[in-house]
């Protein structure tokens, strides 16, 4: 089984930045999809980006669209999100998730679509 661990989650100021890293236990797996998921009680768990394992495709929600980087070191298997200018509203756990198949681009950013999950980090942003 595929075990995806985060790091680099904290606290920061609005317009700060945090980046996250994503390692998978099994480096000699990677999943056609890596993703980062976020969530805050009460609400669902919203995909904030996505990259293809295979061809480095990129994926983001619209929210963090020109603020936050998703990016892959192969041979690390080891999967980022830079996030820059981070707004209050970007608080949230934030999660890793690895696809065990091929996924077509309208379920990229669904939480559904992914098998492996990471046990998540916490990114707060204050005003």
């Amino acid at each position: 089984q595929v075990q995806l661990v985060e790091s680099g989650g904290g606290s920061v100021e609005a317009g700060g930045s945090l980046s996250l890293s994503c390692a998978a236990s099994d480096n000699t797996y990677s999943g056609p999809f890596v993703g980062w998921f976020r969530q805050t009680p009460g609400k669902e768990r919203e995909g904030v980006a996505v990259i293809s394992t295979v061809y480095n495709n990129t994926y983001y929600t619209d929210s963090v669209k020109g603020r936050f980087t998703v990016s892959q070191d192969n041979a690390k298997w080891t999967v980022y999100l830079q996030m820059n200018s981070l707004k209050p509203e970007d608080t949230a756990m934030y999660y890793c998730a690895a696809t065990n198949v091929w996924v077509d681009d309208p379920w990229l950013l669904r939480p559904e679509a992914y098998k492996y999950w990471g046990q998540g980090t916490q990114v707060t942003v204050s005003s």
